[in-house]
């Protein structure tokens, strides 16, 4: 197994870096932050321009055809970066939902314009009973003539506010387990009767509430089978639960490399406050969790390139991993930094807000060891 880049990764890797490095430092990720959406079309724009909407997307509909490990360099340097984008959402969950689930029809039609940026995706899937397991979910889609008819909501939805289309996890039926039972809706967001509210609070991204009062979708708005929509949907929250992983570790290196440079250059007592021990144990351990995360995370990554049976396990190690290590970095950066960490034109915050909302997207510690334990006893 080498972990280490291939040319195609690094240019990946050094492109990325040196256009955000330019167009995208800290004062400008953070006026975005603080605009109403947190949004940036601009933004956007140049992600389509420079190939990385479409990255993992099959050639036959726009996309590059790259594997999951060339998405993940791409994202570390997003998380080194704190970009905000609809990107996870709309091609990661929603365009890799219908790759997976869709029809060759539904493929046709929604996957070229998701990797050419001009349809976003927002994917639904926790409600206000947290969970990222099939049990948790209970928003119900009813038969109705032609159709469905969709009661409930969901809640902590990234980019909803900004989505053209909601991909919603539904449970259409009670099977004989949790798994059976779930169907996959594509939704258009102006649809009469869904509703978004985007939550106030100090989290990474936008998250919102959205809800659907009896609203009424065709059966053509079903992606994949009814009832059967979670097998393939497992897939899909692997490898986008992989890719976030590598997100979490541009970040935490980033706050390695914030902390390591304040430490030289604050000067305390006539000394640079590196020489004091506990700022070095504090130093020591944001790269010891990065290191962890970013190995586990790579680890996974090359499972799932090399479709490795083991992959499913290897995921949720690097979830564990990182929603561990993320918050934990973002605490020592702030006791290294001290009360310049809660300035905001420092920018510092851009992080900790992140890793408070990564730490339980797509699955907290608990729930990866917990299925963990599932899959090894399996």
């Amino acid at each position: 197994m080498d972990l280490s880049l291939t040319p195609v990764q690094a240019m990946i890797k050094d492109a990325a870096r040196d256009f955000l490095s330019h167009e995208y430092p800290l004062r400008v990720v953070r006026e975005i932050d603080e605009t109403e959406t947190g949004f940036s079309p601009d933004l956007w724009r140049r992600m389509v321009e420079l190939g990385w909407v479409g990255m993992v997307l099959p050639a036959e509909y726009g996309g590059a055809g790259h594997g999951f490990t060339d998405a993940a360099v791409l994202f570390e340097e997003l998380g080194y970066y704190g970009i905000s984008s609809p990107l996870h959402s709309s091609v990661l969950l929603g365009g890799l939902a219908i790759l997976e689930a869709g029809s060759a029809a539904q493929q046709q039609e929604i996957l070229p314009s998701v990797a050419n940026g001009s349809r976003r995706l927002a994917f639904a899937l926790t409600e206000a009973d947290y969970g990222w397991s099939p049990e948790f979910i209970t928003l119900q889609a009813t038969p109705r003539a032609g159709g469905y008819a969709l009661n409930g909501t969901k809640l902590y939805v990234p980019d909803a506010h900004i989505a053209d289309q909601v991909l919603v996890v539904a449970r259409t039926s009670q099977g004989a387990s949790p798994e059976r039972g779930v169907t996959l809706f594509l939704v258009d967001r102006g649809t009469p009767g869904l509703t978004v509210r985007a939550l106030s609070g100090w989290t990474g991204d936008r998250l919102c509430q959205v809800t659907f009062n009896n609203v009424q979708v065709p059966a053509s708005a079903v992606v994949g089978p009814v009832d059967g929509a979670w097998a393939p949907l497992q897939r899909v929250l692997d490898r986008a639960t992989a890719v976030l992983c590598a997100y979490m570790v541009g970040s935490m290196q980033r706050l390695f490399d914030l902390s390591a440079e304040y430490a030289q250059n604050r000067i305390h007592f006539g000394v640079p406050i590196s020489t004091f021990q506990r700022v070095q144990d504090y130093i020591i351990d944001i790269l010891n969790n990065t290191d962890s995360a970013r190995w586990t995370t790579y680890e996974a990554l090359w499972k799932l390139d090399e479709g490795r049976a083991d992959a499913p396990e290897a995921v949720s190690v690097a979830k564990a991993v990182a929603s561990q290590g993320f918050p934990k970095s973002a605490q020592d950066a702030h006791h290294v930094h001290g009360g310049m960490g809660a300035d905001k034109s420092y920018g510092m915050y851009l992080f900790t807000k992140k890793a408070r909302t990564l730490h339980s997207y797509l699955g907290d510690a608990t729930y990866h060891k917990h299925r963990v334990a599932q899959l090894i006893r399996v």
